[in-house]
This record gives structure tokens, sequence and C-alpha cells, in this order.
């Protein structure tokens, strides 16, 4: 189901200078913050929804948000590395992971279940090497960058730092459009129909001339450098990183809660999980604060049963399947 048919383009257009203006429509900071953060993780959930809707569901996308957030801020706090610097550091390390964890499996054909459980070990290899190096990373209580920012100015390009959110809110913005672009990049590719004939069955696939394994690694190595991206973006806006916030099963799993909600055929479907999961967290946050712990995860958990049986093409799928 294509989202740009000519009325929906219309209304992508529409969204787009919508929020182009945002910052100057007197939102306030915290409004304006949400706002960026909706279309960070909009990015950071249509990367993992590049793979995840042709069948290869990765539960270890965490990995990959903590290599990008951790590599800049270590190379920055410790050897005064600009982020872009420690940003192609963060690319060549999850390429290199990526392939490590992807090869063997595509290799020996471990798919399904079996491929999920491999990439959910993996987030939860990475966020167990980020606490036990503690003197390092400082473990559970986080890491915050070193500020970059001399005095009198806004913002710095070397240390990738703005004390001002617009620069920030633009700058996401263009890599969710980036994002939203290399959706329709695979799309409309030869990849795709490939893909797409492996996810239903690979033998079968194979034996029409498809590289299987070659086109497994492609999606998979583009989807994780993408998350790496988006978890330099977060570590750079929020200046502060933990283990549970940008690594392990529990930020996997809330990437995978936020696209099917959302709906992850569809392509603004991952951006709608965000905004919706978003809106889910401030509203725990209102009601019950911090009074009962791990109810959050509950009613997500609760949550994602429900649209995996009831809603399965997610929010926005199900919205526009009923208007077409």
């Amino acid at each position: 189901m294509s989202m740009m048919k000519p009325t929906s383009s219309h209304l992508f257009r529409l969204l787009v200078v919508l929020l182009l203006a945002a910052p100057w429509l007197g939102l306030g900071p915290y409004p304006l913050h949400l706002i960026i953060m909706s279309l960070l993780l909009g990015f950071i959930y249509t990367s993992w929804a590049l793979m995840g809707r042709l069948g290869l569901v990765s539960l270890g996308h965490g990995a990959f948000l903590g290599i990008g957030a951790y590599s800049v801020v270590l190379l920055w706090n410790q050897y005064g590395l600009s982020p872009f610097i420690g940003t192609l550091v963060a690319i060549a390390v999850t390429v290199v992971v990526a392939l490590v964890i992807g090869y063997p499996c595509f290799r020996f054909k471990i798919v399904g279940h079996y491929f999920a459980l491999v990439t959910l070990a993996l987030a939860e290899v990475v966020r167990l090497v980020i606490v036990a190096e503690r003197d390092l990373t400082g473990g559970s209580l986080g890491l915050t960058p070193k500020p970059g920012i001399s005095e009198g100015a806004s913002f710095s390009v070397w240390a990738m730092q703005s004390s001002t959110r617009v620069v920030w809110f633009y700058l996401i913005l263009a890599c969710w459009l980036f994002a939203l672009w290399v959706w329709r990049r695979v799309d409309q590719s030869m990849q795709r129909d490939a893909l797409q004939a492996i996810s239903e069955d690979e033998d079968a696939a194979a034996s029409i001339g498809i590289n299987v394994t070659r086109t497994k690694l492609q999606i998979t190595v583009l989807s994780a450098v993408m998350t790496c991206l988006g978890g330099v973006l977060y570590a750079q806006y929020q200046l502060y990183i933990n283990p549970e916030t940008v690594s392990g099963v529990g930020i996997s799993l809330q990437i995978v809660f936020g696209v099917i909600a959302g709906g992850m055929f569809v392509m603004l479907g991952p951006t709608f999980g965000a905004v919706f999961l978003l809106a889910l967290q401030e509203i725990l946050r209102v009601l019950i604060g911090n009074q009962v712990h791990g109810l959050d995860l509950l009613i997500y958990g609760a949550l994602l049963i429900f649209f995996i049986i009831k809603m399965p093409k997610g929010i926005l799928g199900a919205l526009l399947e009923r208007r077409l």
C-alpha cells in the first residue's frame, strides 16, 4: 500500500510544510522537544522497518543504537575527536558487527524466531559490555559528552552541540526525510522484489538466481547503519546516554513495538508509531509517574499483543485501509 497516491502525496507535503514552520509557531521548548524526539524516533523506527517488514525481524537493533551513541561520546570525551569522526568509526564498527552476526545466520539459514533470538542476544551483549566497562563508559550511571560550545556561542559544528533546539529540529527533520527517501528507494528497487521473494520462500528465490545471503546482508547493513546514525543523533541531542536508553533488549523491543503499533508496511507507519509511543509515555508519566515500577512495560507488552492479533497492519495501516 503506497503512501504516495495523489491525495496522500498532498497530505505529506502539507505535513512537511507544517514541520518546517513548527519552530516559529510559538510552541514552547517542551512541545518542540517532543516533536524533535518524534522525528528522531521516527528515523530510528523507519530504519528498523526497512528489514523488519520483509521478514527479517531483529530484536537487536538496540546494539547498533548503542554502538553509535557510545562511539561518538567516548571518542569525544577521551580523545577530543569530533563526533563527525566518531560517526565514521561507529559506522565502521556497526558494519563489522552486522556482517559478523548476519553472514553466519543467512549462510546457514537461521531464520524466523531463531534469527530474532540471535539478534536479541547481540543487544544484551552490547549492554552488558557497556555496564561492565564502567570506568570508561560510566556503567549504569551513564555518560555525558564534555561541553564543546565556546563562551558566547550557541552551537559548535566541531563538537556537534547546540544550545538551541531549532538547530537540532532542522537537522533531525532532514535525517527523517532522508529515511523516508531511503524507504522509497528500496521500494522502487529490484532488491525489494528479491527480498519479498526471499521472505516467502528462500529456496524458490535461490532457484531463480537470487543471491539470498548477499541480498539479506545488504538490507541488514543498511538498516543497522541508519540505526547507528540514530544513536549518534540521540547522544548529541540529549547530551546524556545510559545503557537502558540506547542499548539492550528493552530499547530493541521498544523499537519493534513502535513500528508494529504504527504500521510497518506503510512509509509513515513507524513515525506514527513513534508519536503514539511518546504520547503513551507522557500519559503514563502524568497518571502514574514512577509509583508502580514496571507497569509501563506491562502495558507496552499487552498493547503489542493486541496489535499483533487484532491490528497487524498497525494504526496508520488500518486507517488507510478503511479509507481506501
